[in-house]
């Protein structure tokens, strides 16, 4: 049993968020037996880029993706990927995986003093470009699943992909409004990154 890791509380049973539609992906595996989840990386996506709605990235994180429906998806043939949470534009939720399990999402990173971001995070994809605004649903069902995961498990960080693998990654960029995140959840700033943190 993970560290601090309840199994069922109202909302949750087993790491699934009874509020998301399930879709599980074979891309994940088990966390480290020391692993605290105590981090949220929020990220953003689109297949192809710009374009939403067509159900690609839900065929991405499930290993369906047809390589050769787009000429972009030449650059990404055979990735294996997934998140925990995956929101729309029109803010329906998605989960792939089990919060309890370690979903394939971060990469190379490091936050908070630790490598590894996958081992201890709860992943987050937002459907858009990255730099580019997210819509108000979105936000809405961001910041519900966010004051959720919070009450169910030991989160003190939520941040970006950019933040945790810098210089690699910039998504969800400048277009997120991380002020109205931190609103929203009436959290302190303390969870969130300051401007030009790396690290």
């Amino acid at each position: 049993m993970l560290e601090s890791q309840p199994k069922s509380t109202g909302l949750w049973s087993h790491g699934w968020y009874q509020h998301a539609r399930v879709l599980a992906s074979p891309n994940f595996g088990p966390r480290p037996e020391a692993a605290h989840i105590d981090l949220v990386v929020i990220h953003s996506i689109s297949l192809p880029p710009g374009e939403f709605g067509n159900g690609q990235v839900q065929q991405l994180f499930t290993n369906q993706l047809d390589w050769d429906a787009h000429p972009y998806f030449q650059s990404i043939r055979g990735l294996q990927v997934s998140a925990h949470f995956f929101i729309t534009r029109l803010g329906h939720l998605w989960q792939f995986v089990s919060c309890d399990d370690r979903a394939w999402h971060a990469g190379s990173s490091e936050y908070r003093g630790r490598s590894d971001c996958n081992n201890d995070s709860i992943g987050i994809e937002l459907e858009g470009l990255e730099g580019d605004r997210f819509e108000p649903a979105q936000y809405e069902t961001l910041s519900s699943l966010c004051s959720s995961v919070l009450t169910h498990y030991p989160i003190a960080h939520i941040a970006g992909h950019e933040h945790i693998a810098p210089g690699r990654k910039f998504d969800p960029g400048a277009g997120f409004d991380w002020t109205l995140l931190q609103h929203s959840l009436s959290a302190s700033k303390e969870y969130f990154p300051t401007v030009g943190d790396d690290a």
